[in-house]
């Protein structure tokens, strides 16, 4: 900034300078004093010509090198160390006491008392009657027939017979045959054809066309807007505490206690209740906002059609037929015909006869009669009246239809011819008049008054004095210790990078242009050179 603002102050004192009657401008560089006053005492300052040259100037300027540094920050780490507590829990411990209580106990007595009551008594008179009823009686007689019946007897006679059967038995046999097949085997040709292409040429023709553009053109107006400002309020708020829950036990009282013959202290019920924390003051900065009028510069853009002439290129495509030659190549298959030698087995089946001898057993049933003689008991039954004394059930039977599935055997008989002696029993039924008599009891009831002796329970309380053993707990302090974790905040330096720029003062040299009068006298040179 310095070199900046050097370089107007040289200018102002060059041309300062250079209106001085006793030297010239640029420093000194060009003085008047060197010339002759013959020249000058005419006074035809024009006549004397200006001679310029290049004078090399030492300027300083300043120049802003980035230098970077290392600068230091502390962060602060969370450690957790383990850390020893003792602590406290308190463990619930029952323990008893006596305690006296009466109580009354039932005795039982039994007591009697005498309650008449009537009760009706069955007597029983026994009476006969008698009954007549008639019952057949078996006579039997032995009687002696004979039945004739045949029966089969199985003779058996060994017999022998020859079984001819066939059996395929193979003769395997080596034949060779000759087998018939064909190959393709490929054929290339190399051939060249001729195929004709089409190609498109580009053809550029030049062509002007009218274009419209729209210019926006700024034009500057002024207008009055509301403009939003306003200030900071401070406000003060009152935030109500918050409500939390306690629990509170009331006063408790002295009670006295019968069982321990002394005053004993009951706490009070435990309640809960709803505590409300002192009210909080807030401060607050409020933004209240106001309105004010100001006036703007505005600039609106109106927009303006143009016209022009644009040049462009139009390309246009023309076809250009060519032709090129290609070569390729056509594979044809020709069949060629091979033989190959080919050896297979036959199998004959040559069928063989063999003969085997087997043994079976032919059962004939010859008939034979047997004579048997069978006994048998012929029943006559004989009418004989006789005189009993019986209890007897009546059975009313109730016709009832009852549907079974029976399995059963059909059995074909074939009839044979036999003969046996048999004795049989034939029975006559004789009628018999039978007379009996029944014996049978008829009950009366005849009222009799009897006496008992019922038993009855009389409950008296009886009082008794019991000790029993009453529980109650006492909470008792056990000291433990326990490890827990506390976080710490442990600082480091942390090193990070700054880039800064430093001024740095650089002299260069600068070409400065100088002019001085030539002398219209020859006199020595005044120093600008040449």
């Amino acid at each position: 900034m310095k070199a900046l603002l050097g370089v107007p102050m040289l200018a102002v004192a060059l041309t300062v300078l250079s209106a001085s009657n006793a030297s010239a401008g640029y420093l000194g560089a060009a003085r008047f004093r060197c010339c002759n006053s013959c020249c000058c005492d005419n006074g035809c300052y024009a006549e004397c010509k200006q001679q310029c040259c290049t004078v090399m100037k030492t300027c300083k300027k300043v120049v802003y090198e980035k230098q970077n540094y290392t600068c230091y920050k502390t962060v602060y780490d969370t450690v957790c160390e383990d850390k020893t507590v003792d602590c406290v829990k308190y463990v619930n411990e029952t323990q008893y006491r006596d305690c006296e209580y009466t109580v009354c106990k039932p005795v039982y007595e039994t007591h009697e008392k005498e309650c008449t009551y009537t009760t009706c008594k069955p007597v029983y008179e026994t009476k006969t009657r008698d009954i007549c009823y008639t019952v057949c009686k078996p006579v039997w007689e032995t009687k002696t027939r004979e039945i004739c019946y045949t029966v089969c007897k199985p003779v058996w006679e060994t017999k022998t017979r020859d079984i001819c059967y066939t059996v395929c038995k193979p003769v395997w046999e080596t034949k060779t045959r000759e087998i018939c097949y064909t190959v393709c085997k490929p054929v290339y040709e190399t051939k060249t054809k001729e195929i004709c292409y089409t190609v498109c040429k580009p053809v550029w023709e030049t062509k002007t066309r009218t274009e419209c553009t729209t210019v926006c053109k700024p034009v500057h107006y002024t207008k009055e807007v509301d403009v939003c400002c306003g200030r900071w309020e401070t406000q003060v708020t009152e935030i109500p505490g918050k409500t939390y829950t306690k629990c509170v036990r009331e006063p408790g009282k002295w009670v006295y206690d019968p069982c321990t013959c002394c005053c004993c202290y009951q706490p009070g019920c435990c309640k809960t209740i709803t505590c409300q924390c002192p009210p909080v003051k807030c401060c607050k900065k409020v933004w209240v906002a106001e309105t004010k009028k100001q006036t703007i510069n505005c600039v609106k853009y109106v927009q303006e059609t143009q016209t022009r002439e644009v040049p462009y290129k139009v390309c246009h495509m023309v076809q250009e037929q060519k032709t090129k030659t290609c070569t390729y190549q056509v594979c044809r298959m020709v069949q060629e015909n091979k033989t190959r030698v080919e050896t297979y087995k036959c199998c004959h089946m040559v069928p063989e006869t063999v003969k085997k001898t087997c043994t079976y057993k032919v059962c004939h049933m010859v008939p034979e009669t047997v004579k048997k003689t069978c006994e048998y008991k012929v029943c006559h039954m004989v009418q004989e009246n006789k005189t009993r004394v019986e209890t007897y059930k009546v059975c009313h039977m109730v016709p009832e239809t009852v549907k079974k599935t029976c399995e059963y055997k059909v059995c074909h008989m074939v009839q044979e011819n036999k003969t046996r002696v048999e004795t049989y029993k034939c029975c006559h039924m004789v009628p018999e008049t039978i007379k009996k008599t029944c014996t049978y009891q008829v009950c009366k009831m005849v009222q009799e008054t009897h006496v008992k002796k019922v038993p009855y329970t009389v409950c008296r309380m009886v009082e008794e004095k019991c000790v029993k053993k009453v529980p109650y707990t006492v909470c008792k302090p056990v000291h433990y210790t326990k490890t827990v974790k506390v976080s710490k905040c442990v600082p480091r330096q942390v090193a990070y990078t700054v880039t800064r720029c430093c001024p740095k003062v650089v002299c260069e040299q600068v070409p400065v242009k100088v002019c001085c009068p030539v002398p219209c006298c020859p006199q020595p040179s005044c120093g600008c050179g040449g």
